[in-house]
């Protein structure tokens, strides 16, 4: 079976399930930056009582979580299946809670969770991205007509405040007492908190951390924290933190601007 009958056939299936109302296809199939052997990313967009018993009867070899069995919020389950030896991601969507988000995201309001695999976390306005970005296999689903404006300035605020936060902390807590996993935490996590600032203040959607220190021009971390190997003591620590300041700084330098959220 080749790809388009495959997904053809796969998205039929998904949207013969109860209550789904909208099939969408995601991830790097989405955006054309896939290669042969990567997975397909496909959420399911349904209104009401969705029960992901009537998925897990369709008897793909997989896994099947619960509504909220990846942590809730606004990523609430899905499942990782094998099909026609093909790797699929299925993702739950709830459109009552996709409206709210792309309603908040028009105002400049979000909220970040945590989430598996990021270590920044995800935030709210993600479910925002997938509608600006994904296609649409089956179904109508609502799309943003760009980045908001009022979403550029708070995320890009909101998100180059934590990463320095982070640091800070690193700075006066983890470095002075030598403690160089946790610095090493600390710039990794600040990096992507970070990247998600640069990228909001170009208003360019993110779907995930995958490519995000790439995106953001912020790849140059790795040598940060490829140092911290070379040399013990509070010192070496002190200068990884500056030197991933001043990465921060150019990738992402004050912006003087009128807007008032």
């Amino acid at each position: 079976m080749n790809d388009r009958a495959f997904l053809d056939s796969v998205t039929d299936r998904l949207a013969a399930l109860p209550a789904v109302r909208a099939v969408a296809l995601g991830g790097s199939r989405a955006q054309g930056t896939h290669t042969p052997a990567s997975d397909w990313d496909l959420a399911v967009y349904y209104r009401g009582d969705f029960t992901p018993a009537a998925l897990r009867a369709i008897g793909w070899e997989g896994e099947v979580s619960e509504i909220g069995g990846w942590g809730g919020g606004v990523f609430n389950g899905g499942a990782w299946l094998t099909i026609d030896g093909r790797r699929v991601d299925v993702h739950y969507r709830d459109l009552d809670v996709v409206e709210h988000e792309l309603a908040e995201a028009e105002e400049g309001r979000f909220h970040v969770e945590p989430l598996l695999f990021h270590l920044a976390g995800i935030p709210s306005y993600l479910l925002v991205a997938e509608l600006a970005i994904n296609e649409v296999l089956h179904g109508t689903l609502p799309r943003p007509a760009a980045y908001p404006d009022k979403l550029r300035h708070t995320a890009r605020a909101r998100w180059h405040d934590t990463a320095h936060m982070t640091l800070a902390y690193a700075k006066a807590n983890h470095a002075p007492n030598g403690r160089r996993t946790e610095v090493a935490g600390a710039i990794a996590t600040a990096a992507m908190q970070a990247g998600h600032a640069v990228l909001a203040g170009r208003g360019e959607w993110v779907t995930n951390e995958k490519r995000l220190l790439e995106r953001a021009g912020l790849r140059g971390v790795d040598d940060i924290i490829g140092s911290l190997s070379a040399e013990s003591g509070e010192g070496p620590l002190l200068r990884a933190v500056a030197a991933t300041q001043t990465l921060f700084e150019r990738a992402n330098p004050p912006r003087t601007t009128n807007f008032k959220p």
